[in-house]
């Protein structure tokens, strides 16, 4: 396995990426279980360092406490609100994207994407629809740093059920882009202004 160059400045802009993809899901989650703040934490503290912040210990305490919720989610069979807090797991988990060339290491990149568009087809009936629109605006907001990163791992791996194939769709999507910049940056709230 050989190494991918990969800076803080990549990183950075990879997190806010992931962050303006998980962001939207949050208030599915929130309204499934008011008053849990472990998704959003574990959100804010990844939209932290996107912002110029240190990678600390903050960042992956968030990301664990919003793995249980997304268990509790799960075992409470609230499935969208269990994608929306793997959204979260995600979002701040791509702070740590590992500078190794597997496949495994580009869930880091577009996991977020492809949780929070699952999310929103649950929270809509499961209709594929809204999922697919969700990846359009993902594919949208991605730019060319993004883009440049995702391009030096190997395509998004099998498997993963649905989430697996709105990942590859995005993955696909992506490589076959230009990679030019958005016009501005994502806003981490306007990605969904309909949302609740």
């Amino acid at each position: 396995m050989t190494d991918v160059e990969l800076s803080t400045a990549d990183l950075r802009e990879v997190t806010r990426y992931a962050v303006a993809c998980a962001a939207p899901a949050l208030p599915i989650f929130e309204h499934a279980r008011p008053g849990d703040p472990r998704p959003r934490t574990a959100v804010d503290a990844a939209r932290a360092f996107a912002g110029g912040a240190r990678r600390t210990k903050a960042i992956r305490d968030g990301a664990w406490a919003a793995q249980r919720a997304y268990q509790d989610t799960r075992d409470a069979g609230q499935a969208a609100a269990s994608d929306a807090a793997r959204a979260a797991v995600a979002a701040a988990s791509a702070a740590f994207l590992h500078p190794l060339a597997n496949a495994t290491q580009v869930p880091h990149i577009l996991g977020s994407a492809a949780h929070a568009a699952r999310a929103f087809e649950l929270d809509a009936g499961d209709d594929h629809t809204v999922g697919a629109h969700h990846i359009e605006r993902a594919r949208d907001l991605a730019g060319a740093t993004v883009v440049s990163v995702l391009r030096r791992y190997p395509t998004a791996p099998g498997g993963r059920g649905r989430v697996g194939e709105l990942m590859r769709a995005l993955d696909t999507s992506l490589r076959a882009s230009s990679g030019t910049p958005t016009l501005r940056r994502p806003e981490f709230d306007d990605f969904h202004p309909d949302v609740r």
